[in-house]
């Protein structure tokens, strides 16, 4: 979210946007709209208007009005879920549509995907949500090991336990497949969706983005 953006007056913290820009106020709501406190993951909302903010979507008012301002009448939804500390310091945790429901639980995709990557064998991952019926949602990953490394079911289940301690345990994936690559995007954003497509035996839709 670009309207929390450091200034030359603030100092920064690694990993945090700092805080909003002069002028706009900002909060964090829980699924009922009530403030969440300090600490508390929740989704990120603007309480004023900005200098060239959205106004509509070409063509689809309707659109504009559903995604932007319906959840919570009389702010904007940023679509960003977001922390903010003591001293008023924002953290992005990531887009809400990649945030998974896990036993009443919510977890960043970001979160998991990190979390494997910080283990020594891992290149890259990515991170999706299966449905489930006890759960709500099942964890299944995709992920690049490092050249050399073997793929095993010893290797699935250190990753499993790795992201077990790094994030909790119910951050552990249901399942872990070794893939050699993602789909990306031109700008190297991972495509989800059509991973949770594939996964689901669905069609994925519009890939004329896809890198390849």
């Amino acid at each position: 979210m670009f309207m929390i953006t450091p200034t030359p007056d603030v100092p920064l913290k690694p990993g945090s946007g700092t805080k909003p820009f002069p002028g706009i106020k900002m909060d964090i709501l829980d699924e009922q709209g009530i403030p969440v406190e300090n600490g508390e993951e929740g989704f990120l909302v603007i309480k004023t208007p900005w200098p060239a903010m959205l106004r509509t979507i070409y063509k689809d008012p309707d659109k504009y009005i559903e995604k932007y301002w319906s959840k919570y009448p009389g702010v904007y939804l940023t679509g960003d879920s977001a922390k903010r500390d003591d001293d008023g310091y924002y953290w992005i945790i990531g887009r809400t549509d990649d945030v998974l429901k896990v036993s009443g639980y919510r977890l960043g995709t970001a979160e998991v995907e990190s979390a494997l990557v910080s283990h020594p064998s891992v290149a890259e991952a990515a991170a999706i949500g299966l449905p489930h019926d006890i759960k709500g949602n099942a964890i299944h990953t995709f992920v690049i090991l490092k050249q050399g490394v073997e793929k095993s079911d010893k290797l699935v289940e250190e990753l499993r336990n790795h992201v077990g301690h790094e994030v909790g345990p119910i951050a552990k994936p249901d399942s872990i497949e070794f893939v050699d690559v993602l789909p990306k995007t031109r700008s190297g954003k991972i495509m989800r969706r059509v991973l949770k497509a594939r996964a689901l035996g669905q069609d994925p839709g519009n890939i004329s983005t896809l890198e390849e």
